[in-house]
């Protein structure tokens, strides 16, 4: 079979044409496959891609979270399609809907966290998903409450990343009695850890964990609580070290002494110096899941399909996962994780931990008071 004529066997099994068991047989490759499909479980998937050498372009653009990708997968995606990943990173879901509601981002994937996906439908930003060009998603392989919210009336805009929680780092080798609890994280702010503690850029979170601190939902628009949590943040600002969602070069360096922190941030620091000790405050927190989605602008939607179905090989995801210490939410990457980091509480807390924390509500993305009340306590 020639070239041509493989990519075109290639794209109809990818578009669902034809199965998997007839492109396996019309490309000759069903022989290889029972005898590689067990002990080089990548090696198909990567033939395809190479298939695709020089058809995808020569660019992928990713908007993306800091810390949140195998540099390995990156540099063989690259190799094997030609198309290498440009990303740009940021610390709120807020800074991405602005920049892609601006224009001009350039953006060809995106990774948006589980509760501003209706708000992207809603605009028009975002475009329903092909799953027939993304067969390395299983949903069954997934549990439904980290993946529901990529489903928008009936059709799936994005697919699942990963799943985490955001709760609190502290270094114990500078804080002895490191705090529980998001009332004993802001209390140590304004008194032995003035001066070394970092907040998120982050209205979600850094709003949420000041209303937890008072026992109110993590997602309150109560104007009174709202106050309450906005007099706290602005007491506590001139005792931070520093407003910023990339925590780890300072907790790192020693500069910062704690910090909110979302589970993989605290997976690699904790796994380069066991005295950084990771909390989910005892009144509860966020819990959320992050996605995969194609802007409507992206210019190079080939390579975003090509891109997202590539992290979802689980050969692939379970780099991902070894690199970044987020749970992939996929039960086909779990079963190739070591037991060690199955058993981490860090990646993966008892259910007791999970039960008091909140999924965020789309509500909070576009509340003005909100935002309002971030600004403020950036500018106090």
């Amino acid at each position: 079979m020639d070239q041509k004529t493989f990519i075109k066997t290639l794209r109809s099994w990818q578009n669902g044409s034809i199965s998997r068991r007839e492109f396996l047989g019309r490309t000759g490759l069903g022989l290889a496959a029972a005898v590689v499909a067990t002990n080089m479980p990548g090696l198909l998937t990567s033939t395809a891609y190479a298939a695709e050498q020089g058809k995808l372009g020569d660019r992928l653009a990713l908007a993306t979270w800091p810390n949140y990708h195998s540099q390995e997968n990156l540099d063989n995606f690259a190799k094997t399609t030609g198309a290498r990943v440009s990303m740009s990173v940021f610390g709120s879901n807020e800074e991405m809907l602005a920049k892609l509601q601006a224009g001009g981002s350039g953006w060809d994937v995106l990774v948006p966290t589980n509760y501003t996906i209706s708000t992207y439908v809603g605009l028009g930003l975002i475009e329903p998903l092909d799953l027939s060009r993304i067969p390395n998603f299983d949903a069954s392989a997934f549990q439904q409450r980290f993946m529901a919210q990529g489903t928008v009336d009936g059709k799936i805009y994005a697919v699942p990343k990963n799943w985490g929680t955001t709760g609190l780092i502290y270094d114990k080798s500078k804080l002895k009695d490191g705090p529980t609890s998001w009332k004993q994280f802001w209390e140590a702010a304004r008194g032995h850890a003035s001066g070394r503690v970092i907040v998120h850029d982050y209205q979600l979170t850094a709003i949420g964990n000041a209303l937890k601190s008072f026992g109110y939902s993590f997602n309150s628009l109560d104007p009174k609580e709202l106050a309450d949590a906005e007099k706290l943040l602005i007491e506590v600002k001139p005792h931070l070290f520093a407003i910023n969602s990339d925590i780890q070069p300072s907790m790192r360096s020693g500069d910062a002494w704690m910090a909110m922190a979302w589970t993989g941030d605290a997976s690699q620091l904790h796994r380069d110096n066991d005295q950084m000790q990771f909390e989910l405050g005892k009144e509860g927190g966020e819990l959320w899941s992050d996605f995969f989605a194609i802007p409507k602008s992206s210019e190079h939607k080939d390579a975003a399909y090509a891109f997202i179905n590539y992290l979802l090989d689980p050969q692939h995801n379970k780099l991902e996962v070894l690199s970044h210490g987020y749970p992939s939410g996929d039960k086909r990457v779990d079963a190739l994780l070591p037991t060690a980091m199955l058993s981490d509480p860090i990646m993966y807390p008892a259910a007791e931990a999970l039960s008091p924390l909140e999924f965020g509500a789309a509500a909070t993305l576009t509340s003005p008071a909100r935002a309002e009340l971030m600004a403020r306590f950036k500018s106090a």
